[in-house]
């Protein structure tokens, strides 16, 4: 096991091989449609994630694996993988996560030694895997496995998401790296409100909700062009 700090410093690092350079998370088709444009709309937007998809989804999540990897829980983590998979409506988003969360489980084995990490990565990205592979989970089973506390994890997690975003965006609709830096500044109340939020939600509790998002998620599956995977 690595240092805790390092291994965090790690997996928040722009540069991980494991794809999430290639998704929008529909962010694309908001800037199709015209509903961004500007750096206060996609602080808006990035605030909406959070708050209805991030913490109420994705985090509950990272917290059940996180601690089901801590006790070497490998059906709790599985638990928890599952039930994302069976919350998360768009079908792209789906996709993007179970895609990434694989490839993040492969580097780790790669790198790694932890007989958890390797048992998981061995039921997921298999014709009869009976666990997705999700990234929100992959990343909490790692970063339990590497010490890193749960609320860090979380940390990690929505830095991750926003800045993925935000680069995203930045290719879209061309905003400045300063108000890109700016908006990143500006979603640290949201980022730590979302956190808060999935603390205590049991799996039965997760209830990701965010109708807009879904509907331009769907709409992105069947654009004639498209920069993002989601």
């Amino acid at each position: 096991m690595s240092e805790p700090a390092l291994a965090a410093f790690r997996l928040a690092d722009s540069a991980l091989p494991v794809g999430t350079d290639s998704v929008s998370y529909a962010v694309e088709q908001f800037a199709a449609a015209d509903r961004i444009d500007d750096a206060d709309d996609l602080r808006a937007l990035l605030a909406s994630y959070l708050r209805r998809q991030i913490g109420p989804g994705d985090l509950v999540a990272l917290r059940h694996a996180h601690a089901a990897a801590a006790d070497g829980d490998l059906a709790g983590v599985v638990a928890a993988d599952r039930r994302l998979t069976a919350t998360t409506t768009p079908a792209e988003f789906r996709e993007s996560s179970e895609r990434t969360g694989e490839r993040l489980l492969a580097l780790q084995t790669e790198v790694g030694d932890d007989d958890l990490l390797d048992a998981y990565a061995s039921r997921v990205g298999e014709d009869d895997a009976d666990a997705p592979g999700n990234y929100a989970v992959a990343l909490g089973a790692v970063a339990a496995r590497e010490g890193v506390p749960v609320r860090e994890a979380c940390l990690l997690a929505c830095h991750e998401f926003v800045t993925g975003l935000l680069q995203a965006a930045q290719r879209l609709i061309g905003i400045s790296h300063t108000d890109l830096q700016g908006v990143l500044d500006d979603l640290a109340p949201a980022i730590e409100a979302a956190i808060d939020d999935s603390a205590g939600r049991s799996l039965a509790e997760m209830a990701p909700f965010a109708p807009l998002v879904d509907v331009l998620s769907a709409e992105h599956e069947r654009a004639d062009r498209r920069l993002f995977l989601s």
